[in-house]
Formats: C-alpha cells, structure tokens, sequence
C-alpha cells in the first residue's frame, strides 16, 4: 500500500517469508494428492493435484518476482524495477486459470460424460485431504496475519486492503491458500459422495466447482495486477496528504496540477505543478524545489521521485486539462485549495 509509513524493506522480508511457507506447504501437498489421485482415480483428486502443483510453481515464479523487483534503478530502468513484481504476480494469475481450472474442468466433464469408474482408496484421499486441509490451513494462517497486519498499519479494513494493495505477492498468496481450503472441501465432498452413491457425477461436479473457484482467483488477481501494470495513481489518502502538504507552503501560491502513479510496492512517483508566490529568482526556485523534494520524501517515505514544475495558476489551458483528468470536482477542490488564505 503506497501511502505515508514504513518503507519497502520490512515488507518484502515479511512478503518474502509468506511466499516461502506457502511454497513448502503446497510441494508437500502436490505430492501427496497425486499419489491419492493415481490410486483412487478420482477426478476431484486429479483437480486437487493440479490445484496444488499450480500454486507450488506459482510461488515459485512470486519469489522470482519479489527478488527481481529489488534490484536498484539503472540506466534501463531509472526508476527501478518495482514494476516486475505487478508483471510476474500476473503471470501467475494466468497460469492459474490456464494450468489449474482448465485441467480441474477438463477432468470433471470427463468423469461425467466418460465411462464410470469404481471409487477407490476413499480413506486414503480422505487422510490426504484432511493432512492438506491442515497444512494449507497453516500456510493460510500466515498470509491472513500479514494481511491483517498490513490492514491496521493502514488503518483499512481487510476487505478495502485487499482491493487496494500494491503488494501482489501476499494477496497471491492469500487468495490461493483460500482457494486451496474450499477445493479440499469440495474434494472431499466429491469423494465421499461418489463412495456412497456409486456414482461419478459427485467426483466430476467437485471438479468442475474446484475449476470454478481456480477462474474466479485468477480473475480476480489478474484484475488487480492489470491495473498495477498499466499504471494507477496512489492511495487516495496520500494523494490528499500531498496535496495539503505541497498547498500549505509558505514559498506556494497555489497547488495546480497534482500527478502521482505507483511505480512499485511502496514507491510512488510524484509530479506537482506549483505556482510559487511572487517575487522569487530563478535561483530562488530552484533551491526551494530541491529542498522541498528532500523533505517531501522525508515526510512521505514511499514517495521515491518527486518531479516540481513552475506554472502559472490562471493558465486556462493547464486548468483545462486537470479537469478533463480528473473532472470538475476535483479540479474545483485544486482551485478552492489555490484560493485560501494565507
């Protein structure tokens, strides 16, 4: 979450230390599964292993994008490569749907329109199932506390984080732990249902619902991650905060345009178009931009580049264009902010 509070670092350690567990619990679980899916030839344990050995390559490619996206600005990348974080937690959004709930449907239409098979080893997928539940249950306890944590240091709720975060890596994480406890659910409905009705119908309807719940985790987190990608301004309460801290500038006359897009977890590019007060040199300027970019990231430790231009605030052309932008209200709030007194 970009706003005003701690840096980067201690959240990509504690990102970094969910993605790990979950990482360890599901390579466990995958094998497990697919060992009671060979032996059963449940669709609804076929669905599980594929649910699982997804979501092991998943945190596999969530750790590549949590290590990569720590590497410091270059000259091809000058203002990081924070970015690659939002672009791998798409990948495996993607992967999610293509490799898990396709295969899961896929398997379900087959054991209901294929030809019927005997349930077998239902104690076996039974005492994998409830092992998983367990595990998964504990990978998803981890996530959930990182989740809360981050909840009350931004004083949101659950929900409104989770809609809202910039860190892609422990929602991944989260929505796939939570993913994972509904499928054994289902599995074990399926399996349990097809031993005591004899028919297959069970086994393949849990399939096809473990599919479903795989597409609405992928849409949801490729939703998300799309709207990382292709650039999206920062949390509305630090937008409001930097606004009032730029407007309240002895040296401002008015604050006239305000730009402001998240250019990685916890790093937010500002760019504000400023109407100094009259009477300043050039030199005069530029020593206040400069020390107001200093303290500006003092004040606000996720703001990681700050971009100050001197505008006239009566330009009717500029004014135009923060309207078309961000609409009358906005632009209304801007101009009303530019007229108080000092």
């Amino acid at each position: 979450m970009a706003q005003q509070g701690k840096g980067d670092q201690p959240t990509s350690s504690e990102s970094t230390v969910t993605v790990l567990v979950a990482l360890a619990t599901n390579a466990a679980i995958a094998l497990a599964k697919g060992v009671a899916a060979a032996l059963s030839g449940s669709a609804a344990m076929a669905a599980e292993t594929a649910h699982s050995v997804v979501d092991t390559a998943n945190e596999v490619i969530l750790l590549v994008a949590l290590r990569r996206s720590e590497r410091p600005a270059d000259r091809h990348r000058p203002f990081g490569y924070g970015p690659e974080r939002f672009f791998w937690s798409f990948v495996a959004a993607v992967s999610i749907f293509v490799s898990g709930a396709i295969f899961a449907a896929l398997e379900g239409l087959r054991s209901i329109f294929g030809p019927g098979h005997e349930s077998a080893e239902v104690a076996l997928s039974t005492i994998v199932l409830g092992i998983a539940f367990v595990l998964e249950g504990t990978s998803w306890v981890r996530a959930t506390r990182q989740v809360r944590s981050d909840a009350r240091e931004h004083h949101q709720s659950v929900r409104e984080l989770l809609r809202s975060t910039d860190d892609p890596t422990v929602k991944t994480v989260f929505y796939e732990d939570s993913a994972a406890l509904v499928g054994v659910v289902l599995a074990m409905a399926g399996v349990w249902l097809h031993a005591a009705t004899g028919s297959a119908l069970w086994d393949g309807l849990a399939s096809l619902l473990i599919a479903a719940v795989l597409a609405l985790v992928a849409f949801l987190l490729a939703r998300t991650n799309k709207d990382l990608l292709v650039g999206s301004a920062a949390d509305p309460r630090l937008v409001r905060a930097l606004g009032r801290w730029l407007a309240s500038r002895p040296e401002v006359d008015a604050l006239v345009d305000l730009l402001t897009e998240r250019i990685g977890t916890d790093r937010v590019l500002v760019c504000a178009r400023l109407d100094f007060v009259d009477g300043l040199s050039g030199s005069d300027i530029e020593r206040l931009a400069l020390a107001m970019d200093r303290e500006l990231r003092r004040e606000f430790p996720d703001v990681a580049e700050v971009f100050l231009e001197p505008v006239p605030r009566h330009d009717e052309q500029l004014r135009a264009e923060v309207r078309a932008r961000y609409g009358d209200r906005v632009a209304s709030a801007l101009e009303e902010t530019a007229a108080e007194p000092r």
